[in-house]
């Protein structure tokens, strides 16, 4: 049996290395890794025919989209593995290893509209109350109901990226993206009494673990689950969940598309201005439940 890396495994290899190449964010690398190795799987599994990535067809996509549809994988699942798929065919057009792409022609599988959950009033009031007597938990979750912050761009911050005189906090967003953000009273009031209290460590990073190192992205996540059993909230939120909470209350408020694009990190206006749908939305629900 030959060691040698079959020929879909180095041409993997060289695609990915051509991602980092342009400045990719190693997670979005690694889902294009796995989409394909998932889609080389399967091609190897049905068709004994095929040995090399110029054996692909249009019909080889067109079957797995089918089988993917067939294990109960959502639109919004088969369109993004085709997406990874799609980027890949161009790598071998432009190696010259295909002549033309078999995915160029294909429809994208029609996506589902997931509803974006978000607390009320009242439940973000008792997720912030039973977190309460603990600084760095409380900080966390007003962090992220007054900024709209991502989960790893919250994991990531470093005690440099704030400023509490200016009231600013600087944030490396995806594909290494900064933006600067205003803290509100609640915010700045809640990371000064963290920062009072912060065990002292070497560690840059402004969120630790018991230990005195960078608190991970799971364990930021453990803190939100842990407060939404506390506070006796019965939906399924995550991190997300208070993005989606406060770039909602914040639409409801008066903040402009352009606002929430610069708060949120938005690359397109376009998902920035779903939420104020959704501020439109509870309005008329709001006019409706108030009407005389």
């Amino acid at each position: 049996m030959s060691d040698q890396p079959s020929p879909f495994t180095q041409s993997l290899d060289v695609y990915s290395k051509q991602l980092h190449g342009r400045n990719l964010s190693r997670h979005t690398v690694t889902a294009y890794r796995t989409d394909l190795t998932q889609f080389f799987t399967w091609l190897l599994a049905n068709d004994g025919t095929v040995v090399a990535p110029q054996d692909i067809t249009r019909f080889h996509l067109i079957d797995y989209l089918a089988s993917l549809s067939s294990l109960g994988r959502s639109g919004v699942t088969r369109a993004r593995k085709l997406a990874s798929i799609r980027e890949y065919c161009k790598f071998l057009c432009a190696e010259q290893l295909l002549e033309r792409s078999p995915a160029a022609s294909l429809v994208m599988p029609k996506k589902e509209r997931k509803a974006r959950v978000y607390l009320r009033v009242d439940e973000y009031m008792r997720l912030l109350s039973a977190a309460m007597s603990n600084v760095r938990d409380y900080a966390i979750l007003q962090l992220f109901l007054q900024t709209g912050i991502r989960v790893a761009e919250l994991a990531n911050l470093t005690l440099s990226d704030i400023d509490l005189n200016a009231r600013t906090i600087l944030i490396n967003g995806k594909g290494k993206k900064q933006r600067l953000i205003y803290l509100e009273k609640k915010a700045t009031q809640a990371l000064k009494a963290y920062l009072d209290a912060r065990m002292h460590s070497l560690d840059p990073h402004l969120f630790l673990n018991y230990q005195g190192t960078q608190l991970s992205v799971r364990g930021v996540m453990n803190v939100v689950e842990k407060y939404r059993n506390e506070a006796g909230i019965q939906k399924k939120i995550s991190c997300h969940t208070l993005r989606h909470t406060c770039a909602t209350y914040k639409a409801a408020k008066g903040y402009t598309v352009r606002q929430l694009q610069d708060l949120l990190g938005h690359e397109k206006a376009e998902t920035s201005l779903l939420y104020t749908h959704l501020a439109e939305t509870d309005g008329q629900k709001l006019m409706e439940q108030t009407s005389l």
